[in-house]
């Protein structure tokens, strides 16, 4: 299967500001990509492409004073198949994990396993470990946790969104990994671009945050925003928690006037020329609703 994905996001800078993104597909992510993937602009501005610690592909320029549009837009090819689902993938004990993913059983900026590590053995110390167990996990903050875009802000941690019960889908995201690490799981977050292929049709398009949980030697993906299998994930960031996947890290002030994301299956296209072709019609995507002034 084909999916457009892409993204359009208009800042407004007082003065130059320096800006890392991230905001392009994960070298990870296996499926063919038709037409420019890269994060483009409006303007002549010179663009360094990069991979940090996480093997994210960023993006570093420095945004000049007035408003700038940034976009991406192109087809990428996908297996169509939902997310992997294993019951019986085994929890490895501490000893047996590998050493480079011992990093993710520790607590992080938006993930305070440390202080969650009680209540999550209370709830969770009863159930199979493995995948049982990180599926109790997801069952329970997907059935805790109200989802509202007004939840959410930039400073909300693990423990805010326990106390709150509420969120947007990164703080699903938190809430489980943090209760995963608590129990011994290593747990790291994910996001990208996530559509409505086979799933309930979407109001506005959206990136998506997700998490992953290292279960019988691999990585595994789970949702607890949804909670069941999804078509189409496109991967864009890994990290310990949000913090090392900002979308926009800004070394100043600017403020976010459009958003847009768009992530549309493609059928009745045959060839890379036809598909090539849709990438000269503008994309149907409807703009959020930002408030008067979003700052990062």
């Amino acid at each position: 299967m084909f999916i457009r994905i892409g993204f359009e996001i208009v800042l407004e800078c007082k003065s130059e500001t320096p800006l890392i993104l991230a905001l392009s597909p994960h070298p990870d992510y296996d499926g063919r990509v038709i037409g420019d993937d890269h994060v483009r602009s409006d303007s002549n501005l010179s663009m360094q492409e990069y991979i940090d610690d996480f093997g994210n592909r960023r993006t570093r320029l420095i945004a000049p004073p007035g408003p700038l549009t940034l976009w991406s837009d192109c087809i990428v090819e996908n297996s169509g198949l939902p997310d992997v689902f294993d019951w019986n993938a085994r929890q490895h004990s501490v000893p047996d994990l590998p050493p480079e993913v011992l990093g993710y059983l520790n607590a992080s900026r938006y993930c305070e396993s440390d202080e969650l590590a009680e209540r999550a053995w209370a709830l969770f110390g009863h159930t199979p470990p493995g995948w049982a167990r990180v599926q109790a996990i997801c069952n329970w903050v997907h059935n805790h946790i109200t989802f509202g875009y007004h939840f959410g802000r930039p400073t909300k941690t693990a423990v805010d969104v326990m106390r709150e019960a509420t969120g947007v889908c990164r703080d699903f995201a938190h809430l489980a990994i943090t209760l995963c690490r608590a129990m011994n799981i290593p747990a790291r977050y994910a996001s990208g671009y996530l559509g409505d292929i086979d799933a309930p049709p979407m109001e506005i398009g959206d990136f998506s945050a997700w998490f992953e949980a290292f279960l019988e030697g691999r990585w595994f993906t789970f949702d607890a925003r949804h909670n069941t299998p999804r078509i189409g994930r496109v991967l864009m960031v890994r990290g310990q928690d949000a913090a090392d996947g900002a979308m926009i890290t800004s070394f100043g002030t600017h403020h976010m006037k459009l958003f847009r994301v768009w992530t549309h299956e493609v059928s009745g296209a045959d060839t890379d020329r036809d598909l090539l072709s849709l990438l000269e019609t503008r994309p149907d995507a409807p703009a959020m609703t930002l408030a008067p002034e979003v700052s990062p």
